[in-house]
């Protein structure tokens, strides 16, 4: 089984692989994983992953990362994994009113790869080994930061997870036939900008811990 740990920076995945058990990135024909650093945001991932899809046509592709959280009683630090995507800042505001590509009558909502306006993630039954937590994820090109776009994406679309890459792997994944997952470690609160406030080494420790869980799950069951 081959599989891909892509993340929008080395950074959050650096820590599992200096710690990954040599096994699955050398020896074992049953498990062999190898890294991939997608570039920040939509744009940069949809061209990495859909060259790493084309190219290598991996068994499973594991996004890492970490996130904001539009939930304040989530706890810092917690690992999530996105049961679905929704593209957050594709379309206009008329009237602060936001109108997605959907509202514009650009794109059919339940024209493939979407389903009923989302991208979800219809391998997570299978993937989900670690039973975590399963949220609605949001892909934004910008950060949210003003409190009114907060509510209309809250409101619009009961995203709980803030990321710039999701999107990316959702679509491309569904595209390709790819099984997927997102797994994600909240970082801050979407609209918290002092960064005094945020747990991005906790986040980030946190995500590794549980990548390295992961794996070695996987293994045991493959």
């Amino acid at each position: 089984m081959r599989i891909i740990i892509t993340a929008a920076t080395i950074g959050e995945w650096m820590p599992v692989f200096v710690n990954m058990n040599t096994l699955y990135t050398g020896e074992s024909q049953r498990l062999k994983v190898r890294f991939h650093q997608s570039g920040v945001g939509m744009l940069a991932s949809a061209v990495s992953l859909t060259r790493l899809v084309s190219e290598e046509k991996p068994d499973l592709i594991i996004q890492a990362g970490i996130a904001g959280c539009f939930d304040p009683n989530m706890p810092l630090g917690k690992v999530v994994v996105i049961k679905e995507e929704i593209l957050g800042d594709l379309g206009v505001e008329e009237e602060g009113k936001w109108k997605d590509i959907f509202d514009m009558k650009l794109e059919k909502s339940n024209y493939h790869p979407f389903e009923k306006r989302k991208l979800p993630n219809p391998w997570l039954s299978t993937y989900n080994l670690l039973k975590l937590p399963e949220l609605t994820g949001i892909t934004v090109n910008q950060i949210s930061t003003q409190p009114t776009r907060i509510e209309q994406l809250k409101k619009k679309y009961g995203a709980v997870v803030e990321s710039m890459e999701g999107a990316a792997l959702h679509f491309i994944c569904r595209e390709a036939n790819i099984p997927f997952i997102q797994i994600r470690a909240i970082s801050n609160y979407v609209g918290e900008r002092n960064k005094a406030h945020w747990k991005m080494k906790e986040a980030i420790e946190a995500l590794n811990e549980v990548l390295v869980k992961y794996v070695d799950r996987l293994y045991k069951i493959r």
